[in-house]
């Protein structure tokens, strides 16, 4: 649909009060593999992305690369095994999970921002120790538990006007290579940098009640209801340690975290930019919104 003059200046007067919220506030967003694999709608993204950064926003993007990784380990006739949702990763696989992150996906995303007019910085977190683990579960290899994120490499790339594209890899004392889920590594840089949001784009459309029905998309719920709707059944599989990533996130400090369906073109701009929203919004019980 062709919009006419006025109804651009509606569009952009609508969305000042939102572009004041947030210009010169960092807002960290979790792009999961998943939601990547349109190349369309990848560059729909990475041109809100700029766009953002353009309005005074200051973007931190954390990616994923979970179909990229199985993709590359079917080429070394390596098999993918997952327990709980997480990729066992041995020393290969660690290996393998590192040069497609941080070269593949990270170098590929930092040359669309750049290529829509943005500027971008590729970085994970073994660039200056910037994330620190151990191992989540001996079962799992080197999966990784955070135990520290050093902000000061991120904030020095926000204040040079760059975007921060992160991976999420990280290492340990004696230099051993971790896989980090991405949601974790999301929620973790979100609560270090004291963000002001934390938008998680995936291939869902959010917390549903019903999970067959869209008309029950949950728009905003409390921190303190989590547990509530894990004991009823709404929150329930995958979605478990998601959330718990989202809550996290809040209990750091962060004032706001979404889950948006990155399938849906400019969903971040709409998420962030109108009274509407797209996705679920979480939020501690006191916060004003």
């Amino acid at each position: 649909m062709e919009l006419s003059n006025a109804q651009r200046a509606a569009v952009l007067v609508h969305a000042l009060p939102y572009i004041q919220r947030y210009a010169g506030k960092i807002v960290v967003i979790k792009y999961g593999g998943n939601a990547m694999t349109d190349e369309t709608l990848k560059q729909a993204v990475m041109g809100d992305i700029v766009l953002l950064s353009m309005i005074g926003v200051k973007v931190v993007l954390v990616h994923g690369g979970g179909p990229e990784i199985s993709a590359q380990l079917k080429l070394m006739d390596k098999k993918s095994e997952f327990v709980d949702g997480l990729r066992v990763t041995d020393a290969e696989t660690a290996a393998a999970v590192q040069m497609v992150l941080a070269g593949k996906v990270g170098k590929s995303l930092v040359n669309l921002i750049q290529c829509k007019g943005g500027r971008a910085i590729g970085m994970c977190g073994i660039d200056g120790h910037m994330i620190e683990a151990q191992p989540l579960d001996e079962r799992l290899g080197f999966v990784g538990r955070i135990t520290r994120v050093d902000p000061a490499p991120i904030l020095d790339v926000l204040e040079k006007g760059y975007i921060p594209v992160i991976s999420t890899v990280g290492c340990d004392a004696d230099g051993n290579v971790y896989n980090i889920n991405a949601d974790t590594v999301a929620a973790a840089v979100a609560g270090c940098l004291k963000a002001e949001s934390l938008l998680s784009l995936t291939d869902i459309a959010g917390l549903l009640k019903d999970p067959s029905d869209p008309a029950t998309l949950m728009s905003k719920v409390y921190v303190s209801d989590i547990g509530n709707l894990v004991r009823a059944g709404i929150i329930t599989g995958g979605m478990i340690p998601k959330i718990e990533c989202c809550a996290e996130a809040i209990r750091r400090g962060v004032h706001r975290v979404f889950i948006v369906d990155g399938r849906v073109p400019h969903s971040i701009l709409i998420e962030l930019l109108t009274d509407e929203g797209i996705g679920t919004m979480f939020v501690a019980v006191d916060e004003e919104v």
